[in-house]
């Protein structure tokens, strides 16, 4: 398991990469004003937070069970598809407590998961699976250690190839998922002619 800072991190550089991009214009130009860094601040806060979910419950279990186990609350796996609406729920109050608006709830809770979801994509580097599916499947899933695999043990081109082309997606809906809801706060990518 990576260390907890490892996680904020992994988070600030990849989600937080796109919004310094988007950034990097306004103040150059200097039309950020101090609630547009209140706004940043708040959604580097929801995510920093929200990144480390899965593993908080390592206070629980310490206090209540003596142990240092970190991904489970009893037998409910933290690190689950299930676990992340905790995130959810957490992106959703912040984001209406600050906004007073449903939708910027929703926005707030959309860019929480992702940045829940990128801690299961660097545990699962890193230990390789948890019971994403839980409930529905128990079994630990590793999209990383899939990808592992020459051909030969793939059991054929095709097989490796709706693989990749599954963890690729995964990859993919977690960044996308940031920059939507990055994008509803006004932090966008735009094209620029050049003169």
């Amino acid at each position: 398991m990576p260390y907890p800072v490892v996680h904020v991190l992994f988070f600030l550089f990849c989600i937080g990469a796109a919004a310094l991009y988007a950034l990097i214009g306004p103040l150059s130009r200097r039309e950020l004003s101090f609630r547009d860094a209140r706004k940043l601040l708040l959604l580097v806060f929801i995510g920093g937070l929200c990144t480390l979910f899965p593993d908080m419950m390592v206070v629980y279990n310490i206090l209540i069970n003596n142990t240092l186990e970190h991904c489970s609350v009893g037998s409910i796996p933290t690190h689950s598809l299930l676990f992340s609406f905790t995130a959810i729920l957490f992106g959703g109050f912040v984001g209406y407590a600050a906004y007073r608006k449903f939708n910027k709830a929703v926005y707030t809770a959309i860019f929480a998961e992702s940045a829940f979801l990128t801690h299961l994509l660097l545990d699962d580097i890193a230990e390789g699976g948890f019971a994403y599916l839980y409930p529905l499947y128990n079994k630990p899933i590793s999209v990383f250690l899939i990808m592992d695999t020459g051909f030969a043990e793939a059991g054929g081109l095709f097989y490796y190839l709706t693989v990749s082309i599954a963890f690729v997606f995964c990859v993919f809906i977690v960044i996308l998922m940031a920059l939507f809801a990055l994008n509803k706060f006004g932090f966008e990518f735009g094209y620029r002619a050049e003169k």
